[in-house]
This record gives structure tokens, C-alpha cells and sequence, in this order.
């Protein structure tokens, strides 16, 4: 068990089930993400970190249930059907959960592979 497993398994037991839903959505997608605690939460990197799962249960959360599922590099990212929410913050771009019902799977699938092509073409660009 990794310590982001550990992490989520210690989670009160509704948040524990929407953090593993959004886990297993993000390795289904990128299966090689890397994934490691920052800040006290999930992130998953692939060349930059990605993405994050935020548990209202975490520190510094403003959320009184569920989890928060973030796009660090989310102002990259098409938001003309406003999914995600940008919340006054520069790059990083939310999308909150009350519960794993309210996951939009399709959806969230399409925006992590958004995310992973724009972490691509962001490192293809540095390194010219």
C-alpha cells in the first residue's frame, strides 16, 4: 500500500469512497501517474504535477463534506461549459464533490486527459 492508499484509507468513510472513485478515475487515465502527498493531499504528476484530490477532512480545507478534485494547470484547459470552477485563483481550477454520485465520470475522464496532453505540450515547449 502506497502512501497515497494509506492516506485515503484513514479518510472518514464518505469521503474515503469519492477520494477512491476520483483515484481510480485518475490512474485509469494516466496509469502512470505518479502519485505522492503534497500539501497533505493526493497529487498526481506526470511530467508536472496534474492534478489533486482534496478532502474536506484535509487541513486548510473549506469544504464541510466531500472533496474538492483540482487542475493545477487548470487555466490551460477549455472551460466553455464550465465545469470547473475557477474560484479568483490564477491557474489552479476546482471541481467539488459532495459525494461520489455527483461524479460526472465521462466528464472528469475527459478533462484529466486535457490536463495530461497540456502537461505534454508544456514540457515539449521547454525543452525547445
Amino acid at each position: 500500500m502506497n502512501e497515497v492508499e494509506k492516506y485515503i484509507s484513514a479518510l472518514p468513510e464518505n469521503e474515503k469512497k469519492l477520494a477512491a472513485k476520483l483515484r481510480d478515475i485518475v490512474l485509469s487515465v494516466i496509469p502512470n501517474a505518479k502519485e505522492k502527498l503534497s500539501y497533505g493531499v493526493p497529487y498526481f504528476w506526470g511530467n508536472q504535477r496534474i492534478c489533486f484530490i482534496w478532502p474536506a477532512s484535509s487541513p486548510y480545507s473549506k469544504f464541510k463534506k466531500g472533496a474538492v478534485f483540482g487542475f493545477c494547470k487548470g487555466y490551460l484547459l477549455n472551460n466553455e461549459d464550465g465545469f470547473l470552477e475557477q474560484g479568483g485563483r490564477t491557474q489552479v481550477y476546482t471541481v467539488a464533490y459532495g459525494s461520489e454520485k455527483e461524479v460526472k465520470v465521462k466528464q472528469l475522464k475527459d478533462k484529466i486527459l486535457e490536463a495530461v496532453m497540456a502537461d505534454d505540450i508544456k514540457i515539449q515547449f521547454r525543452r525547445k
